[in-house]
């Protein structure tokens, strides 16, 4: 009888974590809906800003996919908040560093592995 309820209780205890460990709702979330309705976005200058938001949205995407929901759903309420106000997100993403941009542009280029194979060929 005392195994039956620790077994049942053991059960609850583990349905519920599970329910906690639930995906993150990026869809659910309406980003690109929010980036297109703030006609700040959509100017011109402000373009690059645009492409830095829907790079932390597609990031979140990746996190979800690795199964790190908690950082998927701190970077969606980050994405959501700059998407809420475009001047800040604009002013925060003002840097105009051309050798830090010209750097990080270097860190993003995929480097060729110790052994010399490229590391995603392209086909023939």
């Amino acid at each position: 009888m005392i195994r039956t309820r620790l077994l049942i209780a053991a059960l609850a205890l583990g349905l519920s974590a599970g329910a906690g460990q639930a995906a993150c709702d990026v869809t659910g979330a309406r980003i690109e809906e929010k980036l297109a309705g703030k006609s700040d976005l959509q100017q011109d200058a402000n373009q690059q800003t645009l492409r830095d938001l829907r790079t932390l949205r597609d990031a979140a995407i990746v996190l979800d996919a690795f199964k790190y929901t908690a950082e998927c759903e701190r970077l969606l309420a980050i994405v959501t908040e700059l998407a809420a106000n475009p001047e800040r997100a604009i002013e925060q993403g003002g840097d105009t560093d051309e050798d830090k941009a010209e750097s990080l542009v270097q860190a993003r280029k995929p480097r060729i592995p110790a052994g010399g194979n490229e590391p995603n060929p392209k086909p023939r």
